[in-house]
């Protein structure tokens, strides 16, 4: 694969798994502040409010970083903490039964396969097409 061709994937599957959690964060928990931390207090989170200014404020920062490639790694870090407690407070099959489990556990998978994504950008960084990577390529070394 060339490495065009290979900095140009990288990007387009950066923009497409920081899009969810973008999209998250403007297109449902700030306009719905109060609501999410209904659900929230509901499902047992700790400082609901807090927890979800937290979890907002890593959700811009993690999806945009990640997007922009970034400080990627800090991105991917910050977008896997939010994943590892929402699928535990949220997606929690274990304490389901019928149906209701196997959604859960769908969404489980789900989250974990994303998780999975912020691992692999973590080992591997953001690719060519970044701004790391161009930061990265002007370094000289004395």
């Amino acid at each position: 694969m060339s490495s065009l061709t290979h900095g140009l994937l990288s990007l387009v599957g950066r923009a497409m798994i920081s899009t969810i959690f973008l999209l998250s964060a403007v297109g449902n928990k700030i306009p719905n502040f109060n609501g999410v931390v209904e659900y929230m207090s509901a499902a047992g989170v700790p400082q609901p409010k807090l927890m979800l200014v937290g979890g907002i404020v890593f959700l811009l920062l993690g999806s945009l970083s990640v997007m922009a490639g970034f400080r990627t790694r800090i991105g991917a870090v910050l977008l896997a903490v939010f994943l590892v407690l929402a699928t535990y407070y949220f997606h929690d099959f274990w304490n389901e039964e019928g149906r209701a489990a196997e959604l859960q556990m769908i969404q489980f998978m789900k989250n974990l396969s994303m998780l999975g994504v912020m691992v692999f950008l973590f080992a591997n960084g953001p690719g060519a097409f970044s701004l790391d990577g161009k930061l990265a390529s002007t370094k000289t070394v004395d």
